[in-house]
């Protein structure tokens, strides 16, 4: 069983959210010079519109050709946590809605993780019960950044509670590089801020305590982590060198990172390789970015069978592992998840 953990699908009525009132909050929906429609936040390209990030039929067609057999949905960037929290509330409800009877409909293909209003800690735990609770989500979505706001805020505690209590992944997906000027030209933003983005918020939930503060969180890392497994000793160094990385932590920097999970959206074997030698084969789930016009879907499975390692290695990261975090086994049968 194949299950891509790292996928996105934008509801038809966010998108139209996004074009009624997205220019007071920064967001623009634009053309690139190849015609196709683009959202744009403060200058900077982050989402592509493809025609499956709407529809569902296509997916399906998709899976079926890349012999993917689960697509955990989540809504990617822009999320809801760019408007007001009332708004960004009602619009959560309206994605997770959607969310919620994709899976009703398609139950053997699609699972989902909740889009939260994180500005307002009352709401995000609101909408969290009711997506764990009523939905049957299997976990949450959050940025690299709340509009600002760091991961390692204390505004975000109640949240990292609730979810060690229901054990269930947050799966860690960046958001547009608040620093705008170095990542206006040649796209730098998806290419390169979007991986700083992820570094920043790994680190900061590490040196801020967060992890020794909530030990049960399972966290999955977009991007195979952006730089991190290839900075692990960097980052353990900095650990050793400077007083103020020890402050919040139990232990050595480097234990923190192989308790993350990371997913494979990279497709490229050496560095799917750093990171299997880093971390292990434990740490790591099938992830696509698809449809993003730079996530791909074959390639995400095609790229794990190429990886000189053993079979059963390559089962755990298909499916097994993250069948393990969202406490189901590993067959799914009838349209029931067991």
């Amino acid at each position: 069983m194949k299950i891509d953990v790292h996928n996105h699908f934008y509801p038809t009525r966010f998108l139209k959210q996004i074009e009624k009132t997205g220019s007071t909050v920064g967001i623009s929906v634009e053309k690139d010079e190849w015609e196709r429609q683009i959202i744009v936040q403060y200058g900077n390209r982050i989402v592509t519109i493809t025609p499956p990030m709407v529809d569902i039929n296509q997916r399906l067609e998709d899976m079926e050709k890349s012999g993917i057999d689960m697509q955990i949905l989540s809504l990617s960037a822009p999320s809801v946590d760019i408007f007001p929290a009332k708004l960004g509330e009602s619009i959560a409800q309206i994605v997770n809605d959607e969310f919620a009877q994709i899976c009703q409909d398609y139950p053997k293909h699609f699972m989902a993780f909740a889009t939260l209003p994180y500005k307002d800690p009352d709401k995000t735990i609101k909408e969290l019960k009711r997506c764990i609770d009523e939905l049957n989500f299997v976990g949450a979505c959050i940025g690299t950044n709340i509009n600002g706001m760091e991961l390692d805020d204390k505004a975000l505690y109640p949240f990292y509670e609730a979810m060690s209590n229901y054990d269930l992944p947050i799966h860690i997906h960046p958001r547009a590089p608040r620093d705008r000027d170095t990542y206006k030209d040649y796209r730098l933003g998806p290419m390169i801020g979007f991986e700083m983005e992820i570094c920043v918020a790994v680190v900061r939930l590490i040196m801020g305590g967060v992890m020794d503060k909530f030990p049960k969180l399972k966290f999955i890392v977009s991007h195979l982590g952006g730089a991190i497994p290839f900075l692990i000793e960097r980052i353990q160094n900095c650990y050793e060198a400077y007083p103020e990385c020890q402050e919040n932590l139990s232990g050595p920097a480097r234990n923190y990172i192989k308790r993350f999970y990371y997913d494979t959206v990279s497709f490229f074997e050496p560095a799917l390789m750093c990171a299997y030698s880093s971390l292990g084969s434990k740490q790591l789930v099938l992830g696509s970015d698809y449809p993003h016009v730079i996530g791909d879907i074959q390639e995400a499975v095609n790229s794990i069978k190429r990886l000189s390692i053993p079979e059963p290695e390559k089962e755990m990261i298909y499916s097994r592992n993250i069948l393990s975090l969202i406490h189901r086994n590993t067959t799914i049968e009838n349209g029931k998840k067991h």
